[in-house]
């Protein structure tokens, strides 16, 4: 550096290259990390750079950088706990929706039904009924025939008119 340099990149420099191997080490002893140390570090030195009126007037510098530091190690801290509780309720979440469809899921079975909704248009009541209870609620034809009050081979009957007219639907 040069006589002729302002003074704050001055003290900025002599800053850094004074502490920071002391504040790496004492951060590394601390968190038990050289790599969260040296992140530490570089961040510390990055709070102070933003607060720059301070660095012409301290008088103990190492106690100014573990400060700095220390509260740089809570800020962290408290963002963990906010990450892992975050975690903790999206994992929860997870938990409380298998077995549930995804809004995807959803969407595509709400298209499908509007599909065979609008392929059963024009078809019989009786044979739409029978077609819907055994498709989609899947009860039996005889389940079928007690609730349309038909033979179950009525049902069938049902069940075959909708399926050609479904084919004929798709065909058109």
């Amino acid at each position: 550096m040069s006589v002729a340099e302002p003074p704050l990149q001055r003290a900025i420099h002599t800053l850094y290259c004074e502490h920071h191997g002391w504040l790496f080490n004492w951060l590394r002893r601390k968190l038990r990390c050289s790599q969260h140390a040296a992140d530490l570090a570089q961040d510390t030195f990055v709070r102070i750079l933003g607060s720059r009126d301070t660095l012409l007037g301290i008088r103990e510098p190492r106690a100014f950088l573990s400060t700095t530091a220390r509260r740089l190690i809570i800020d962290r801290a408290r963002r963990q706990q906010i990450e892992d509780a975050y975690l903790r309720e999206l994992a929860l979440t997870v938990e409380v929706m298998e077995g549930h469809q995804s809004p995807e899921q959803i969407l595509l079975t709400l298209e499908a039904l509007e599909q065979i909704t609008f392929m059963l248009e024009g078809l019989h009541e009786k044979a739409r009924q029978a077609f819907v209870d055994y498709y989609l609620d899947e009860l039996s034809q005889v389940q079928i025939a007690e609730r349309l009050q038909v033979s179950p081979r009525m049902v069938r009957k049902y069940l075959m008119q909708a399926l050609v007219h479904c084919h004929q639907a798709v065909n058109v």
